[in-house]
């Protein structure tokens, strides 16, 4: 059963930096592409940034997020990181992880197939 538990949510001034950290069980990790989305209140849920395995070298990020955010993937930890600097208030939302069956990135919620719970990013002004 695939497990993915996300961390390192918080409440932070604008400017500040936060790292969110996802860890990843039940499947073999390296292996398939792992991604970020939020969810803003009254918003859909977007993709911020993804990362594929480590065969594909494949990064996306969000024009939104890009020069602010950066991805990246721990195999010997399981887990994926998203270090998110020069937060702006726009940035508040619930963070996800999710993984894709598919073996590249994808673009749209509907495309993976497992989720975290999510964790909180508040960024005051």
């Amino acid at each position: 059963q695939v497990q993915l538990v996300e961390s390192g949510g918080g409440l932070v001034q604008a400017g500040a930096s936060l790292r969110l950290s996802c860890a990843a069980s039940g499947r073999t990790f390296r292996w398939w592409p792992m991604a970020w989305f939020r969810q803003a209140p009254g918003k859909e849920r977007e993709l911020v940034a993804g990362i594929t395995s480590s065969g594909g070298g494949e990064i996306y990020y969000a024009d939104v997020v890009k020069g602010r955010v950066t991805i990246s993937r721990d195999y010997a930890q399981n887990t994926v990181y998203l270090q998110m600097n020069s937060l702006k208030p726009e940035d508040t939302a619930v963070y996800y992880c999710a993984t894709t069956n598919y073996v590249s990135i994808r673009y749209k919620v509907e495309e993976y197939d497992y989720w975290g719970q999510g964790t909180q990013v508040t960024v005051s002004s």
